[in-house]
């Protein structure tokens, strides 16, 4: 058995990964597969925590523009959505056997432990999985960016980004078959190249503190133990030489 390359990961989860082919929601399906495969990852010994979106529920952002709510406002709802998510892989997690934590930047005292850095690495310490809900708690900020500065905060060696597609393309590879496939990326190539890996923010800040992201591809059952062994798969964005 291949030993773990990464000891400690931040596995960044999309709203769209948890609706599988349903057009809302949740899929009871991807959620099974999910957990067994976080369960396999964190038998193998490595620490992980979890930033979902809320997208498959809300899109702040968008709800914005076409319904005119004040951006903020559309935000905080969406950073709700993404605790809806979070509460749903705890539930289904714990009922695999995977001990979990879920901490809000939003205090929720009811359902979720409010976010304290401290507390986040003694759960990790402990072999809980950490899932972080609420995004930053501020708006303007994505769940991407939240990954980044969770990813930082917790000393994790990398960022894995679930996707539908199996890493990144110079154009849409569901669009255009000769969309070509990156299987390494600097963080420079992908602000200048404006490719959709994370958001800008996101990879500015993984960019100043030198956390390589791995972009791999969520659907296909296995990858995440793939990644995590060290398996070359996806794209990796990194700092270069």
């Amino acid at each position: 058995m291949a030993v773990p390359v990464y000891r400690r990961i931040l596995l960044k989860l999309s709203g769209e990964a948890l609706m599988g082919k349903q057009e809302y929601g949740i899929d009871p399906e991807v959620l099974s597969a999910l957990s067994a495969e976080v369960r396999q990852v964190a038998g193998l010994g490595v620490r992980v925590a979890l930033v979902v979106g809320g997208g498959n529920i809300f899109r702040g952002i968008r709800t914005s523009r076409e319904y005119g709510i004040d951006r903020a406002s559309a935000d905080y709802m969406g950073m709700l959505a993404t605790v809806i998510n979070s509460l749903a892989l705890q539930e289904r997690l714990e009922r695999d056997g995977v001990v979990t934590r879920v901490l809000s930047a939003i205090e929720m005292r009811a359902i979720a432990e409010p976010y304290i850095r401290r507390r986040a690495l003694r759960h990790l310490e402990k072999g809980r999985v950490v899932i972080f809900a609420g995004g930053t708690g501020n708006p303007y900020f994505t769940t991407d960016t939240a990954a980044a500065l969770r990813a930082m905060e917790i000393n994790a060696d990398a960022i894995l980004k679930a996707t539908k597609v199996d890493g990144v393309y110079d154009r849409d590879p569901m669009a255009d078959k000769k969309a070509k496939k990156f299987a390494e990326l600097t963080y420079i190539d992908v602000l200048q190249k404006n490719l959709k890996v994370m958001d800008a923010t996101a990879i500015s800040l993984c960019m100043d503190n030198g956390l390589p992201i791995v972009v791999f591809n969520l659907t296909r059952r296995g990858n995440i133990v793939r990644v995590v062994r060290g398996e070359k798969i996806g794209t990796v964005v990194h700092g270069g030489r």
